[in-house]
């Protein structure tokens, strides 16, 4: 069946959530754990060999990071994920410039960290203003042009959405914000060493960073905080002035270490693994919509990673679908948010039917997908799909050619 086995004999299901997060690449546990045993020391001692050795490895970890966006390392500052490298960049830059500087934009489709960021900041006397975005999940550079205010200090746009896979057109958003004088950050987390990243190129001036979407540790991350033109933030958290006193307490060596190996393992393979990722992408949908009509992707089928799909069936449940589909490890829309029944805001926000958001399942698939994998999938996808269709009257309904619009449901 293409499962894998946990040890006791049971089977667990195939992962194909790797937008939730990532196995870890032996590599780079290779490298993490001499920093666990041996080489303990605090990087920030600086009176003997135990801290010397640690500051090492935590340094060639910054340039690592550093290299796969074209960043100087001095820019990398390590954190505990992208989550606080979110909460760093949007609330750090809105209170360092409060006094001048009221005004912030971002997007409806933001991950929930950024969001609820910015509604943080609204309680503060900030004002935020909330692009839509268009039916593809892109946002219209016209109204972000429109959008700016004489005081707008920051603009926030995602690379890569984790639920839909769309790619927002960073390289003109940079272009934007510099030609207005005002500080762009990219929530990279979907995109780092997936897709080439350049924070000059693209006039990046913040990006955050996370481990565990990159086959590396979790419980790390980086916020990339550009120097030319500098950007100043107000930090979160107060302590012994470790990161250049942007996030004090301690660097976990071993947690460093491990996303500067990830990023160089990422930075090598990125153009097999894209390939690779594309072609088993491509095949998963081309067969799953050969066999199964009503099949909607969600975003645009352009600009996007391909490593994330978004397939919508209709008049099936998605919840339903997920728990047919057991011995496959899939999602309905980000782990965050999974626990609450309401239907994606990604998807509302895209325009997607109530009733086709709440039929979407998201396909996740990474670097250690194999094409056995991607072929159960659709095995079973297909399969299920069909026998819950079956079971549908609204299906049946459809298959006799009514409008399902045309009907007035009574409330009971």
């Amino acid at each position: 069946s293409g499962r894998s086995g946990d040890g006791d004999g049971a089977l667990r299901p195939l992962y194909m959530d790797v937008q939730a997060t990532t196995p870890l690449d032996p590599r780079v546990l290779d490298s993490m754990l001499p920093y666990l045993t041996t080489y303990y020391g605090n990087p920030h001692s600086r009176t003997h060999a135990y801290g010397w050795e640690s500051e090492a490895a935590m340094e060639k970890a910054r340039r690592q990071v550093a290299d796969l966006i074209g960043a100087d390392s001095r820019e990398i500052i390590f954190t505990s994920g992208a989550t606080e490298s979110n909460n760093m960049a949007i609330k750090g830059v809105a209170r360092f410039y409060k006094s001048r500087k009221k005004h912030i934009i971002t997007t409806q489709t933001e991950h929930k960290c950024v969001l609820d960021s910015c509604r943080s900041l609204e309680t503060e006397g900030f004002r935020v203003t909330y692009l839509p975005v268009k039916k593809n999940g892109l946002i219209d550079l016209k109204e972000l042009e429109a959008a700016f205010q004489p005081d707008t200090s920051l603009v926030s746009v995602m690379t890569v959405n984790n639920e839909i896979g769309v790619k927002q057109p960073i390289h003109d958003i940079g272009e934007i914000c510099r030609a207005h004088k005002v500080f762009f950050h990219t929530d990279a987390a979907q995109a780092i060493g997936k897709i080439p990243m350049d924070v000059n190129d693209m006039k990046i001036d913040l990006m955050s960073i996370s481990g565990h979407k990159i086959y590396g540790p979790k419980g790390v991350g980086a916020i990339y905080v550009r120097r030319r033109p500098r950007v100043r933030l107000e930090p979160l958290q107060s302590g012994g002035g470790q990161e250049r006193g942007l996030r004090s307490g301690t660097v976990p060596t071993p947690l460093a270490v491990g996303l500067g190996a990830a990023c160089e393992v990422a930075q090598q393979e990125m153009e097999y693994d894209h390939k690779r990722i594309s072609q088993l992408a491509e095949r998963l949908v081309t067969k799953i919509m050969r066999e199964v009509p009503d099949v909607v992707m969600n975003g645009d089928r352009e600009h996007r990673y391909p490593g994330c799909i978004n397939l919508s069936f209709a008049y099936v449940e998605g919840e339903s679908l997920l728990m047919a589909l057991k011995d496959v490890a899939l999602s309905s829309g980000s782990a965050c948010t999974s626990a609450s029944l309401e239907p994606s805001y990604v998807l509302r926000a895209i325009g997607t039917d109530e009733d086709l958001a709440h039929s979407s399942i998201r396909f996740g698939i990474g670097r250690f997908t194999t094409e056995e994998e991607v072929d159960y999938t659709v095995q079973k996808c297909i399969q299920h799909v069909k026998r819950l269709r079956e079971m549908s009257p609204l299906w049946e309904m459809v298959q006799d050619g009514i409008d399902l619009k045309s009907i007035k449901w009574t409330q009971h």
